[in-house]
């Protein structure tokens, strides 16, 4: 028989994603709803570890839904991949009788997770938060619909500057090892061309995608390029070799880094927030452990947490067929 929960913990971990505020409210206030004790770890493993935490109740997670990053702190723990740093994380839980861990982060941060449960019988329920969307399990991660709208946002502002120059821009977005936001901001920005890690995409077919739109009359064009692209070493690489070959151009380079990660969330990540973290809370009540909440076809599920270290998410390829089309 599943043990009863009496306090929770929760934690946001890895890079921040904007809602995860939305998500730490909405677990303290359903823990509230059910009478159940929270505390917030901060920094993540590197909290539990140096028990470093504070208590939550209703009030103390007032006004924070519309605020960006994340108001327990975030970070990678080294030492949370030790044994003894685990060792110490479960002692520093004992002693404050926490009954379950609700995490807050990416698959990183779920890995770590469901070896601690493992290692110490201890309930453990993730929340996807992470603006790359690449976690399997979930249709969406909280953050991902606030940085796909902070991407075209700027794109805009630099298609007005590109059409008044004649200029061909480079944007580069986030995306390390996953093209989502780079796809789905290119189409919806309009770009002319799109590079992301899952297409290794020879550079002659950039130039001759790019020579395509000259030819129909483009005197300025978008290429948003994923950080993770193989396309080239980088995007100032990608840049060149395009100065290098389109003499009629005159390419130039933006990367939007880490603004991608601020801002107020926008209406849907705090709804999917909202709605992930008092499941959550549920889920643990019910005797569920090691699994993640995630939203498909706009309903809540639960997968394992070992499923989600497994698989991985794919991207739409009809949307990369449907960029091509419009692009002429």
């Amino acid at each position: 028989m599943a043990k009863k929960i009496k306090k929770i913990g929760v934690m946001t971990s890895g890079g921040d994603a904007p809602g995860m505020n939305a998500a730490i409210r909405a677990v303290v206030r359903a823990c509230t709803y059910y009478n159940i004790k929270c505390i917030g770890y901060y920094r993540g493993y590197e909290g539990m570890i140096e028990n470093d935490f504070i208590e939550l109740t209703s009030r103390n997670v007032k006004n924070i839904i519309n605020k960006g990053g994340t108001i327990l702190k975030s970070a990678r723990s080294t030492a949370f991949r030790t044994v003894a740093g685990r060792k110490q994380a479960y002692e520093n839980l004992s002693a404050e009788n926490v009954d379950a861990i609700i995490l807050i982060g990416g698959d990183g941060t779920f890995t770590g997770g469901a070896l601690f449960s493992k290692e110490y019988d201890i309930p453990v329920l993730g929340i996807p938060g992470t603006i790359d969307n690449d976690i399997f399990g979930t249709q969406f991660t909280i953050g991902y619909d606030t940085a796909l709208n902070t991407v075209v946002e700027a794109v805009d502002k630099i298609r007005d500057t590109a059409s008044s120059h004649n200029r061909l821009f480079f944007i580069e977005v986030m995306g390390r090892d996953a093209g989502f936001i780079a796809l789905n901001a290119g189409v919806g920005a309009g770009a002319e061309e799109i590079l992301i890690p899952e297409e290794d995409q020879p550079l002659e077919k950039l130039i001759k995608s790019l020579k395509r739109s000259k030819r129909n009359g483009k005197t300025s064009s978008i290429v948003i390029v994923a950080e993770g692209d193989k396309t080239g070493k980088n995007v100032f690489e990608l840049a060149e070799y395009v100065k290098d070959n389109m003499e009629d151009y005159s390419p130039r380079v933006t990367v939007l880094g880490h603004l991608q990660r601020g801002g107020s969330p926008s209406c849907a990540d705090r709804v999917l927030a909202s709605r992930l973290g008092v499941k959550a809370v549920e889920l643990l009540l019910e005797g569920e452990k090691d699994v993640m909440v995630g939203i498909r076809n706009n309903k809540i599920v639960a997968t394992p947490i070992v499923e989600i270290m497994r698989c991985k998410n794919s991207i739409n390829r009809e949307l990369l067929r449907i960029s091509d089309i419009l692009s002429v």
